[in-house]
């Protein structure tokens, strides 16, 4: 999975040259973040500190709603993702998200990190027959396992992502012995790999992940969160 994010600086123009490099690079998926600014955050909510060293000291939400991808912008950048033949994946990160997504066909759907503990979008998700695959980063086992058991009420393919999330990871933080834990209990899982080196994601794929994801963009000394974590 190419993770474009929000690499796309709010811009559908950089946002179609992200896609056309995902599919030249040979990535399966071009991926965005699906969210809706007054649902997931406020005027007073901080940033962390690698956001404020990327950005500034503009609040969260203002910030976020410079990276919003409106419902109409997402679906020109799924047709186009279908023109080059590349398919089209997103995160989402409320419920509004979420009902949006499912108006598009994608073959599963991304939980981010952050909605691990989300139970009123973990509720919705567990409702649909379509797979997910959720991110693990800021999360402890107990919190991964009530997750899983909760979307797998359906009996359909859920499958963790192993993440740490740093921006960028250090590769020495990428604890891989963990990663093996969670692939001893579920079998298949992912990784979501947030370093700056190949070598985390080329030794995962020789342990047995199934999907690896990674942020890419175009200058990593663009301006934006996320252009420092990203290859």
């Amino acid at each position: 999975i190419a993770e474009i994010g929000v690499n796309h600086d709010g811009n559908i123009t950089i946002a179609k040259k992200l896609i056309r490099v995902a599919k030249s690079a040979g990535a399966d998926y071009a991926k965005f973040q699906m969210y809706i600014p007054d649902e997931i955050t406020t005027k007073y909510c901080q940033k962390t500190k690698y956001q404020i060293k990327a950005v500034g000291k503009i609040s969260q939400h203002k910030m976020l709603s410079h990276y919003y991808l409106s419902y109409k912008k997402i679906k020109i950048l799924e047709k186009y993702c279908k023109k080059i033949k590349i398919k089209f994946l997103a995160s989402v990160f409320d419920e509004k998200s979420l009902n949006n997504l499912t108006k598009l066909k994608t073959d599963f759907i991304k939980l981010p990190s952050s909605e691990i503990s989300n139970f009123f979008l973990l509720e919705a998700l567990s409702k649909l027959k379509i797979p997910v695959v959720f991110s693990t980063g800021m999360s402890n086992l107990k919190e991964i396992d009530y997750a899983y058991k909760f979307l797998k009420m359906n009996k359909r393919i859920v499958i963790p992502m192993y993440c740490v999330s740093s921006y960028p990871a250090k590769v020495e933080e990428v604890d891989l012995k963990k990663m093996l834990r969670l692939k001893k209990k579920y079998g298949n899982i992912g990784l979501s790999d947030h370093t700056i080196s190949l070598e985390t994601s080329i030794i995962s794929a020789y342990l047995g992940v199934s999907i690896i994801e990674r942020h890419i963009t175009l200058d990593k000394n663009m301006e934006g969160p996320d252009h420092a974590a990203s290859l």
